[in-house]
């Protein structure tokens, strides 16, 4: 696999991103435009079973990357635990989800230091924690 970094870690699944997705957006848009075409009641109950599908597919995918980022805190809090000083090891409770989400792709060696700027408040969004990481730790396994 190619080097992670800021600029390309971003995943898309080609299956939902580039194929499933497209198709319900589209369907809710031909739905929507033949209703205009032809106003009846009788098209609206498509348009609603359309946006419904949309919506439930939306709420699949929501589903799914929320479990995911609680498996990255859990995963995070036990290799602070492991990495970590003990002074900083008994604030890792302290973090935000979000940090927890931006230091998975921090090195080993520039954890305490990330983990000291997010508790001070200086970093306070999983996108300024990784934007300051210097040592890339790819994470390949992602929903």
């Amino acid at each position: 696999m190619a080097q992670q970094t800021y600029a390309n870690h971003r995943r898309f699944f080609p299956l939902f991103h580039f194929f499933a997705l497209p198709i319900v957006v589209l369907n809710v848009l031909m739905v929507f435009a033949g209703l205009v075409r032809h106003p009846s009641l009788s098209e609206v109950w498509p348009l609603v079973f359309a946006i419904g599908v949309a919506a439930g597919f939306l709420a699949c995918r929501a589903s799914i990357l929320t479990v995911q980022d609680r498996l990255i805190g859990l995963e995070m809090r036990l290799r602070l635990a492991a990495v970590l000083p003990p002074e900083l090891g008994a604030r890792i409770p302290e973090l935000r989800l979000r940090h927890l989400v931006g230091l998975r792709f921090a090195g080993d060696a520039e954890l305490p230091h990330l983990v000291t700027r997010c508790l001070a408040g200086e970093l306070r969004t999983a996108d300024q924690v990784k934007r300051e990481i210097r040592d890339w730790r790819g994470d390949f396994v992602r929903a």
